[in-house]
């Protein structure tokens, strides 16, 4: 056993490779490897070594360069001041010359025959002369003070000297000496001026060493060429910030607007200020500033367009806001300068702003139902949750996962807008919005039944993750539909465009009345309405043609039921027909499944039981194959079937007018329908005495009452004329509501003849 073990961890001799063999193997390797790496860290060092020597011999040629133009500085003072030496030692040397000749004159005045000598008079006589000249030592000065840049004592002497020599000033004939004096004091000038353009022009000039030269070049009467440096200068300083500010855009994308606005709209201010200083309130100059100013904001413009992230991302949308929130006040301050901007401003952004709502909104529209984009990180109030949530089936939630969707993309859209936004685009924000809904609710319409065939959804190509097929999933629809409309969106919304109402200030144009304000609300609101009429209307429709065609295609409410029976009064039921009686009873199954889901929504649960009350009555007023039937020549017609129909539409309103919702279109339809029966039967000669129409009201009464009371056929009890509860006995929600279409012609039909008479849900007439 021990031996084994040996064995096992010493090897025989035969298995250990030889020394030679591992090292001739690792050196072709790690050796080569090595010594390869080696000569390449060698040769970076080297590179290195260079590099930094470079650098060094460059610095060094740096320095003393620095040090050869202070020192050229100084030799060019030192120059100066001995050319300045050397004037005052010439203009001595003259005098003493000069003194010299008046001694030596007088020590030979004895000398009375002596002959004058030329050369000692033309010499004596022009030196006094041209020493003793002002004009020339004047010149002089100026010369001396232009030779060391003292511009301002220049320009005092030129103005003094101007003022004392009415000459200097005249444009009348002179003599020639006073002609070549006004030459030279007009070079003089001219180089005076060259100087104080060559200070204006240069690029890190001070504030106040500008200032000294454009007040010069006025007094000199160069006010408009001293203005233009003055705009040039502020352009160059602001583009200098500029171009600083640019590269880091790209860091912060949504607010960079908000800084570049300050820099451009704080030089204007700026700019517009020292021109009031400097040129005072010259309307030509103020126009200048103006045509500046524009200027720059159409750049300002630019810059923001060409530094923007992609339109469609909520980056660029952010950026746009602040852009004209910022920019816009700015605009706001500049007025009390005397500068209105804003309009100009706002005509150059409109563009690029409705591209960035345009894309932003399309990729809304495109993120209605992509279930997976969720943004958790947006703040919506719990309140919003629990209201949708109260929707929800017992078999999936992804119908309020799509609501709940859809709040978080518009509360996305209003987290980037600011209050001057609102105020100069939110009548387009608003339309937007409302068409975003719209698609919202096409999509919901996409999931009732009944759709496959509409061709008014078929530009909708966004996947429907869910179906609703009970009546309950159908009203569940309808009730977040309707609770958006109703009451989260306008919360959203108000809460966004009702704050700039407290930021108004009286005088500034920014600020929308809040007038406007509220009728933009107000057609937004009626926009919501007609969207949320398209989902209501459908449903109504899909399930009142569920209601009268069968399975098979049949219609159950035809003019057969109207013209059976032997015309014995004796023998007529006072209940409504058949179809009437069921329509009840499929009335009290929704209002049951109404009251379990739309739980605290009474106001739609009326709505729809009036629409689905008008719906039939529509359908029947305009199905011409029901009315050809009674105007065919060849149908015999019998005095109760006049009797019956109008009794079934008195049964109709009274369904309405009993269970508390509004009536009166019910009524009217009832009655349009009623007139054209009588009309009809009277143009076939069919006699009949019809009762009054108290008599068929208190049978519609009577026969709601047998109806309620079931199988016990009780007269004695009242039916309240008020209101009637419809979930008596029928308490579970079916799968048969949802039955398929067999009639397109008669879907599209009813759908024209119905559009053009809905009415709004915000019913406030209930008749009773």
């Amino acid at each position: 056993m021990e031996s084994s073990e040996e064995d096992d961890y010493f090897p025989s001799i035969e298995s250990i490779t030889p020394q030679s063999k591992i090292d001739s193997v690792h050196q072709s390797h790690t050796e080569k490897g090595i010594r390869k790496l080696c000569c390449e860290l060698l040769d970076l060092k080297d590179a290195v070594e260079n590099l930094c020597g470079n650098r060094g011999t460059e610095y060094l040629a740096f320095l003393r360069m620095s040090e050869e133009v202070v020192e050229m500085e100084h030799e060019l003072v030192e120059l100066r001041k001995h050319i300045s030496a050397q004037g005052i030692i010439v203009q001595d040397l003259m005098t003493g010359v000069c003194r010299q000749l008046e001694e030596w004159n007088r020590e030979n005045a004895d000398i009375s025959d002596t002959k004058p000598d030329p050369e000692v008079d033309e010499v004596q006589d022009p030196l006094p002369n041209e020493m003793d000249d002002p004009k020339k030592i004047f010149l002089e000065k100026i010369d001396v003070l232009l030779a060391g840049h003292k511009v301002e004592e220049a320009l005092e002497a030129l103005d003094a000297e101007e003022r004392n020599v009415p000459e200097l000033k005249g444009s009348g004939d002179s003599s020639t000496e006073a002609s070549s004096y006004k030459s030279s004091f007009i070079e003089r000038k001219a180089m005076l001026e060259d100087q104080l353009f060559e200070i204006a022009e240069q690029p890190a000039v001070g504030a106040n060493e500008l200032k000294k030269a454009l007040s010069g070049l006025i007094k000199l009467g160069k006010g408009p060429s001293a203005h233009q440096l003055l705009l040039k200068s502020s352009g160059s300083r602001l583009q200098k910030k500029i171009e600083v500010f640019l590269p880091s855009c790209s860091v912060c994308p949504k607010t960079f607007p908000a800084t570049l606005s300050r820099l451009v709209f704080s030089m204007i201010s700026l700019t517009t200020r020292e021109s009031g200083l400097i040129f005072g309130d010259n309307p030509v100059y103020t126009n200048r500033i103006v045509q500046w100013a524009e200027w720059e904001i159409e750049s300002f413009v630019r810059l923001v367009k060409d530094n923007a992230p992609s339109s469609e991302t909520v980056s660029a949308f952010r950026a746009a806001s602040i852009c004209v929130q910022d920019s816009l006040s700015y605009c706001s301050m500049l007025e009390s300068q005397g500068l209105k901007l804003s309009k100009l401003l706002l005509v150059l952004l409109r563009p690029y702003i409705e591209e960035v709502l345009e894309l932003n909104f399309r990729r809304a529209r495109k993120a209605v139902f992509d279930l997976m984009e969720v943004d958790e990180n947006l703040a919506l109030s719990p309140h919003f949750f629990s209201s949708l949530s109260a929707f929800a089936t017992s078999s999936d939630s992804v119908l309020v996962d799509s609501g709940m969707q859809f709040l978080y993309i518009i509360a996305d859209i209003l987290e980037q807008l600011t209050p001057l936004v609102v105020s100069h685009f939110g009548g387009n924000i608003l339309t937007r919005i409302s068409q975003l809904f719209d698609k919202y609710i096409d999509a919901l319409i996409r999931a009732l039944p009944g759709t496959s065939d509409d061709d008014s959804l078929t530009d909708l190509k966004e996947t429907i993750p869910f179906r609703a097929e009970t009546d309950s999933e159908q009203l569940a629809i309808l009730g977040i539909a309707f609770t958006i409309m109703d009451e989260l969106l306008p919360s959203m919304v108000v809460k966004i465009w009702s704050p700039k109402s407290e930021n108004q200030e009286s005088g500034n144009e920014n600020i929308v009345p809040n007038a406007s304000t509220t009728t933009e609300l107000k057609d937004w609101r009626r926009q919501l309405q007609h969207s949320f009429d398209k989902l209501r209307d459908h449903f109504c429709m899909q399930y009142v043609l569920s209601f009268i065609y069968s399975r098979e295609g049949k219609t159950r409410l035809n003019a057969q039921i109207y013209l059976d029976g032997d015309g014995e009064d004796s023998q007529w039921d006072t209940l409504p027909s058949l179809p009437f009686q069921a329509l009840f009873a499929k009335l009290q199954q929704l209002a049951t499944v109404a009251g379990d889901v739309l739980l605290g929504k009474e106001k739609l649960q009326k709505i729809l039981l009036a629409r689905l009350t008008e719906t039939v009555l529509m359908w029947l007023s305009d199905e011409q194959e029901f009315w050809g039937v009674f105007e065919d020549k060849s149908t015999p017609l019998q005095p109760l079937g006049l009797q019956q129909l109008i009794l079934d539409m008195h049964f109709t309103v009274e369904i309405a007018r009993f269970a508390g919702y509004p009536s009166r279109h019910v009524h009217q339809i009832a009655s349009a329908i009623t007139a054209r029966a009588i009309r009809t039967f009277t143009a076939r000669d069919v006699e009949s005495a019809l009762p009054v129409d108290e008599w068929f009201v208190e049978t519609a009464k009577s026969a709601i009452n047998k109806l309620l009371m079931g199988a016990s056929g009780s007269d004695t009890s009242e039916i309240d004329d008020e209101h009637i509860i419809l979930h008596d006995d029928i308490g579970s929600d079916s799968d048969n509501t949802a039955s398929s279409l067999s009639s397109v012609e008669s879907f599209e039909s009813f759908a024209s003849a119905s559009m053009g008479e809905l009415e709004s849900p915000n019913f406030t007439d209930q008749e009773s």
